[in-house]
Order: C-alpha cells, then sequence, then structure tokens
C-alpha cells in the first residue's frame, strides 16, 4: 500500500497564508469552492481543509496524522499532540496574535480582580476560563458565535478576543485590561502517526522545507562578474550571511561572485557594486539582470 501523510489545512484567515508558504516551499495547493479536499503536488499527502479551532482535535485522536493550527487552539481543547515546530506567520504580519482581556473605555474595570461575578464573552471559553482560574477570579464566561466587540457594554461586561493589531478593538472603543495568551501558528502531529518511522521523516521534511522558505522571505541573491584586482572592494560592501562563493571564470582576469543579502538593501548597493568594477550583475530569483 503506498504510503499516506494525512495532513489538515487552516480553513479561513489562514488559509491563503498557508497556501502562499507551502508555494513558496515547492508544494502547490489548490483550492475548489465545492471541495474540503484541497489538491496538492505530492502524491503521497492528502489535504483535508478544516477549521483551525477544530484541528488539535482531529489530530490528536488520529483522523489526520498531522496539521497546521494555532497553539492558543491547542490550549482551548486541552490537545495531547507533539508539537513538530512552530512557523510565525499569519494573516497580517509575521508578529504573534494577542488574545486579550478587554472592556469600554469608560469601563470602571481596572484589573481583572474587578470582573468578579461578571459576565465575559468570547469565543475561547477553555482559554478565559482557565486564565480566571489563575487570577483567583470567578466570572460567567459565555461563548461567543461572533462579532464579540460589539457586545460590552450592553450585552457583557468583557471580552476576551485575539488581536493581531488592535485596530478592530479601537474602533469599537475597547480598551485592554491584560494580556491573557500569545499566539503563533504550530505544525502538530499526532503522537502515533509521529512515532512511525515513514511519516516522521515525511513531517520532518515538509516542516523543513516550510521553516526554509519562511528563512528566505526577505532575501535574494545576487550573481556578478567581477574583475580579479577589484574583489577587496566589492566584497567590502557585502552584508553577506556567509562568506560569499568566488568562482573563477575562462578569462582569468575575471570571477563571479554569488552571495545572499536582504532585499531591502539591494537598490542602495547595486549602483556601489557597479561603481566598484561589478558587471553583469543578477538578482534572482527575480531573474533581474543589472549590466
Amino acid at each position: 500500500m503506498t504510503n499516506l501523510l494525512k495532513l489538515g489545512i487552516p480553513a479561513g484567515s489562514l488559509q491563503e497564508a498557508t497556501a502562499e508558504l507551502f508555494r513558496r516551499a515547492g508544494y502547490k495547493i489548490t483550492f475548489s469552492s465545492r471541495s474540503y479536499y484541497p489538491t496538492i503536488n505530492d502524491d503521497e499527502i492528502e489535504c483535508l481543509l478544516i477549521r483551525a479551532q477544530e484541528m488539535a482535535r482531529y489530530v490528536e485522536n488520529g483522523m489526520l496524522d498531522a496539521g497546521l493550527t494555532g497553539y492558543d487552539w491547542v490550549v482551548e481543547n486541552g490537545s495531547d499532540v507533539h508539537e513538530v515546530a512552530e512557523l510565525i506567520f499569519s494573516k497580517v504580519s509575521r508578529r504573534p496574535v494577542r488574545w486579550v482581556l478587554c472592556v469600554p473605555e469608560d469601563s470602571p474595570v481596572k484589573t481583572v480582580a474587578d470582573l468578579e461575578g461578571k459576565r465575559i464573552a468570547t469565543e475561547a471559553v477553555g482559554l478565559t476560563t482557565s486564565y480566571l482560574a489563575k487570577h483567583g477570579v470567578k466570572a460567567h464566561v459565555e461563548f461567543s458565535w461572533g462579532a464579540t466587540e460589539v457586545k460590552p457594554p450592553k450585552l457583557v461586561d468583557a471580552i476576551v478576543e485575539v488581536t493581531e493589531t488592535g485596530s478592530s478593538l479601537k474602533a469599537n472603543n475597547l480598551r485592554i485590561v491584560d494580556e491573557v495568551l500569545q499566539s503563533t501558528t504550530r505544525f502538530i502531529a499526532n503522537k502515533a502517526a509521529y512515532a512511525d518511522p515513514w511519516k516522521h521523516q515525511k513531517i520532518d521534511d515538509i516542516v523543513l522545507m516550510l521553516q526554509g522558505a519562511m528563512a528566505a522571505e526577505g532575501k535574494v541573491g545576487l550573481m556578478m562578474n567581477v574583475p580579479r584586482d577589484r574583489v577587496k572592494s566589492v566584497l567590502a560592501l557585502l552584508p553577506a550571511l556567509q562568506q560569499p562563493t568566488i568562482s573563477s571564470l575562462s578569462d582569468e582576469a575575471w570571477v563571479d561572485v554569488n552571495t545572499i543579502l536582504d532585499e531591502s538593501v539591494v537598490r542602495q548597493i547595486i549602483p556601489r557594486l557597479k561603481a566598484a568594477g561589478a558587471r553583469g550583475i543578477v538578482e534572482y530569483p527575480l531573474n533581474k539582470v543589472i549590466d
């Protein structure tokens, strides 16, 4: 029987960001509006599109071998899974998302202790209940089906909500009282599946490629021809991650220099490289040639 890895892809806000990360890692995921089974250009992987909130449960019970979800939902579900890697990416930025305790700007609540006996709305009931217990506070925590930011003060006294930029909270005139949890995306695996040698290796290979794609973000390569007598001058301009690769050319008076650098410095450094004697400069993967 052909080996097959059942991989959960998070639906919703992380869906496109996940697909883009996989694309940069060499995996093409194609979504269909009528199917929850995206296709992927790897015959050894079967994808299932599922909400991040449920992912950890299905990985824990073995319905999925592995999947991507937020650390917050692993905690919320209390799932016993193996965390393979942290992958810091999201729909907006590479910063962690934050679950925060919020009240209206004019609320008298100053600390979590002030919410004793009050009503709190959230999508993360388990997370919030644990947080309150940690602080010795008893309050009524109710599940929110959405539009949580509009509920205080008429429906509830406070909310625990996830935020990345804080713009939605400000727009709804809410004030942060405390941070409940920071969360990033995690690649998780079923413990029994990860104990299987083939699945273990397959999962590790995928994670390695994803981490490589993230590490390469914002980096570009430069290749250029440099006169031998100008090499020191050119190398002095290159803020390389490692020592640049220098190769001989058929013309012994010239060498090829290959290096990696931050994309943000390219436009400043190329004119200086040309002035130092570099020629035939190629920026890749953009395949931009600057002669």
